[in-house]
This record gives C-alpha cells, sequence and structure tokens, in this order.
C-alpha cells in the first residue's frame, strides 16, 4: 500500500495501498527537472541533458530510497520532491499534461503514486515513460515474468518495479491451535470457516471489504473481468459472468453473516478490529505493515500460506494488492538519463535499499532471498518458515492478463460498492452499483466496453 504506510520501513506498496483515491492532490510544486521537449499532447520537442542533474518524485514511504541513493551517490546532483501518497490519478495525469504542454517540468524519475498511473504514463497521449528494454536490460532479467508484467505495455518495459504485492492466505495460528480450526485451502473452505468463527467467536473478524485492495483480494483472484484489457481503446468488463460470480458467492456468504468488516484495512478504526482477525487473503506487507506496526498484534500468532484455491481448480488464484512501480522520462538524455537511469537501477535492485530499508517484497529476485533472512531475524511470525516460502512463491499465484487502467477499479468500489455496504443494503445492490459504474467511468475514459470476449 502507498498511502497510509508511513513510517520509517513502510512497504513500497502499493496503493494503495493504497494510493487509490482520486480525488487528493500533489502537495509538492511541480518540479522543473527533465526540462527539455515531450512527446506528449502538443509539445514535440528535442530530448535535453541538465548536465547530470536530476529531479526524482517520490511518496513519503519512498524519501528513504532517494535519501540512500544520495548516501551512495554523492557525486549526482539529485533534487528529491515528495508527492502527496494519495495523490489521485486524475490530477496527476493532468499535472503531466500541463509540463507536456509547456515542454517542461517533468520529474526525472517517479515513483508512481498510483500503479493505475502507468496506464497514461506510458500512453500516446502522455507519453511520459520511457522504453527500459535496452536502457536496463540487465534489471529486467532479474524480474519474474509475472513480476514485470505490468510494466510491460505495447511490448516496451516502460517501469521498473520497487516490490511485488502477490496475496498469501494470513491466519492467526495461535487463535487456530487454541480452538482446532483447520486452514482452509479452497475460497469455499474459507467462505464456510469465516461464518463458523463469527458464530462460535463473534468477536473475530475474517477479512475487510472497505478499502480499494478488495477487488484485488477477492475479485481479480476470482479472475473476474473488471481490467481485461482487449487493446489500448477497448476493454472486457462484465461481473456477471461466471468467474465473477463465484467471488460474488462468497462475499455473499461473509457479508451476510457479519464474517468480514465493512472498514478498509486503512481505516482509523480498523485498527481495533484487525486485533482480532482470524484470517484473510493479503499481501506480504500486510505482515509488517498491518500486523506488526498498525494493528500490533503480538508476535508468535500470525502466518502466512499459499493463497486460496478454487473448488476444483488445480491451485492457488490470488490478486495482486499494490507493488511499487518506477518510471523514468522520455525526454531526458546524455548525462541526465545516464544518472537518472543509475537511480532507477539503484531503487529497484540496490540492497542499500531494497534489503536494507524497504519492508516490501523486493520486485527483484536476486536480492529476494537477502531481504526474507533479514526479515526472519524479528522472529514476529509463528511459523517463519511457512510464512516466508509462501512469499516467495506467491508471485506464480496471480491470475495473470489483468493490466492496470486508466479507470482505477479499486476507487469506483470504494466509492460505489463500500457505501452500499455500511448502509446496510445487500451484496447483490452493492455489486450492481460498482458494475454500473465500472462500465460508465470505463467509456468515460474513452474505451469500448464489451461485455464478452
Amino acid at each position: 500500500m502507498k498511502t497510509s504506510r508511513r513510517h520509517v520501513k513502510t512497504w513500497a506498496r502499493s496503493a494503495a495501498v493504497l494510493g487509490i483515491a482520486a480525488t487528493m492532490v500533489v502537495l509538492t510544486a511541480c518540479s522543473s527537472g527533465g526540462s527539455g521537449g515531450g512527446n506528449g499532447t502538443s509539445n514535440t520537442g528535442k530530448q535535453t541533458d541538465s548536465g547530470g542533474a536530476i529531479t526524482v518524485w517520490v511518496d513519503p514511504p519512498r524519501v528513504p530510497a532517494a535519501e540512500a541513493f544520495k548516501k551512495a551517490y554523492p557525486n549526482i546532483p539529485i533534487k528529491i520532491n515528495q508527492i502527496d501518497g494519495t495523490v489521485g490519478n486524475d490530477q496527476l495525469k493532468q499535472q503531466f499534461a500541463q509540463f507536456n504542454q509547456a515542454g517542461k517540468g517533468w520529474p526525472d524519475a517517479i515513483f508512481f503514486p498510483t500503479n493505475d498511473s502507468i496506464a497514461w504514463a506510458a500512453g500516446p497521449q502522455i507519453h511520459y515513460t520511457a522504453d527500459l528494454t535496452k536502457l536496463l536490460p540487465n534489471v529486467i532479467k532479474g524480474y519474474a515474468a509475472n513480476s514485470i508484467a505490468p510494466c510491460k505495455i505495447d511490448g516496451k518495459v516502460q517501469c521498473v518495479r520497487n516490490d511485488i504485492a502477490p496475496d498469501v492466505f494470513w491466519y492467526n495460528k495461535k487463535f487456530f491451535d487454541k480452538y482446532h480450526y483447520t486452514v482452509p485451502t479452497t475460497w469455499e473452505q474459507y467462505a464456510d470457516l469465516a461464518v463458523k468463527i463469527k458464530k462460535e467467536h463473534p468477536e473475530m473478524t475474517s477479512g475487510f471489504l472497505g478499502d480499494a485492495y478488495a477487488p484485488p483480494r477477492y475479485l481479480w483472484a476470482a479472475n473476474c473481468a473488471t481490467n481485461d484489457k482487449i487493446n489500448d481503446t477497448t476493454v472486457h468488463i462484465n461481473i456477471n459472468e461466471p468467474d465473477c460470480l463465484r467471488a460474488k458467492k462468497i462475499l455473499t456468504k461473509l457479508v451476510d453473516a457479519k464474517a468480514v468488516s465493512n472498514l478498509g484495512i486503512f481505516d482509523a478504526d480498523a485498527a481495533k478490529v484487525g486485533k482480532s482477525i482470524a484470517m484473510t487473503p493479503g499481501a506480504p506487507w500486510y505482515g509488517d505493515y498491518l500486523f506488526k506496526s498498525t494493528w500490533k498484534i503480538p508476535a508468535g500468532e500470525m502466518t502466512a500460506v499459499p493463497a486460496l484455491k478454487w473448488a476444483g481448480s488445480d491451485g492457488p488464484s490470488a490478486g495482486d494488492e499494490g507493488g511499487g512501480l518506477w518510471g523514468v522520462s522520455s525526454h531526458i538524455k546524455g548525462k541526465e538519463l545516464k544518472n537518472t537511469l543509475t537511480f532507477a537501477k539503484f531503487v529497484a535492485t540496490d540492497p542499500r535499499w531494497q534489503v536494507d530499508l524497504s519492508t516490501g517484497l523486493p520486485a527483484y529476485g536476486p536480492v529476494q532471498d537477502a531481504w526474507i533472512a533479514k526479515q526472519k531475524k524479528d522472529n514476529y511470525f509463528a511459523d517463519s518458515d511457512t510464512t516466508f516460502a509462501a512469499i516467495k512463491g506467491a508471485i506464480d499465484n496471480v491470475v495473470p492478463d489483468h493490466p492496470y487502467m486508466l479507470y482505477i477499479t479499486g476507487g469506483i468500489w470504494t466509492q460505489t460498492a463500500v457505501p452500499a455496504l455500511v448502509a446496510g443494503k445487500s451484496v447483490d445492490a452493492a455489486w450492481n452499483s460498482f458494475g454500473k459504474d465500472l462500465s460508465q467511468k470505463a467509456k468515460a475514459l474513452g474505451y469500448t466496453v464489451k461485455t464478452s470476449k
């Protein structure tokens, strides 16, 4: 998650985590870095070279990454601009369109406040991101295919990943052992057990629906057609297809039994509820950010196992809750570009950030084992070996072909489904409101929406 993890060692999350609200504003003034003309909406000036000085934009949790680079490369002049981690997708896009009109102002590198931003940043209207395929080939080789997939747009790698956030299945081992519950392995078992636990232990909760990562957590894991991109102008959206309806069935059972909370995992009141979490699907960063640092669940209780599978399927099926993306400007060349690429390589791969400071599972494969070894030293989880084995293999369980779009699915969920559920309406009502707005938003942004492929 991105927006709420504002502690020194916070995840590179993602989003989040969670920065998905589309109504916030940038806290800092526009940078003058990358002052050359661009390939954007109206300005097609030449690439420029500052002589080496670079400007980078980062949200609060990524400030330590930029500072670590500054310390590691004292000979590279760098200006670090901190932006609001909750900045809305539309506002940032408009700001970059203004840079294109002016022919200046782009940052040389940016940590996108929402992963969805890569859709417009790499698109033909804004055309901010550089093609890194040949600029950082050795870095790209270090990513698993599923890990770098969100950055592959039109056959070009147009960003590098900071961390990855594939869901695993978390459960309170101390609670399960005490009451002799069996850890579910399927989504259907999870829903049934959640209802049972709620009846036997009313204070316990088995998940959260009120944040923007709920669709990845449940709908993406079901292979629901919310982000099924056909081409740049066409998307397949149909939340009443069988894959979506299996997720809806699970959610209906959970909501009707009040086995899950309508709060979002970043809500202030979620900390109180979170102390009584029995189980939940969730990303690796839940361990440090939510359970340990935010919800203050004691050590020796929480453990992760591989993601749940659907009954009758061959293996686990998960969504992805965040994982940060770094972009590099297409408007620069020469020494300015060289130094910016050095920065991008550092924040993506260097242990001085990825192992020593970041709490998110590094997307860059060669440093994952070192990160895991460091995390194990905290001895926080009930079963560290099981937890980190699940985390390391989790990326292989993410349902593929779910690209980031110009519309933000999670934001639409929090604006439609969540208010309906909080008001006591049925999952049917919340579901229909979400599906209607999802299609309308996609159409408003220029997509042709197809209800079948």
